[in-house]
């Protein structure tokens, strides 16, 4: 298997951007993402989701926006630790309330 590549948000800008002025020089669109993708050094399929998400950015395809994306991942990983909080202080209430039965008497 391949190591992935990161390639700089510059880099995707600037083949989105080519994509995008340069798709009517071509038959179809997947041809213009063959052609850059290969100037650039991704593969086409990688050239083909940036082009999609930056629409989906834009309002001209339907889906969830990047910002959308982080926002939701940054809420779940803070439910989730809520969720944790809320079992620890649930164990240790738990705790507390089954020492406070098992003393004694004075």
């Amino acid at each position: 298997m391949k190591k992935q590549v990161r390639y700089s948000p510059e880099v995707r800008e600037r083949a989105v951007r080519l994509v995008h002025e340069q798709q009517n020089e071509y038959e179809s669109q997947w041809a213009a993402l063959e052609s850059i993708s290969s100037k650039i050094g991704c593969t086409a399929e990688t050239l083909r989701k940036w082009v999609r998400q930056s629409e989906t950015d834009l309002g001209t395809r339907g889906g969830m926006s990047t910002t959308d994306r982080e926002r939701l991942k940054q809420l779940e990983r803070e439910n989730r630790e809520l969720k944790r909080a809320n079992e620890i202080l649930r164990k240790a209430s738990a705790y507390f309330a089954q020492a406070e039965l098992d003393r004694r008497p004075k």
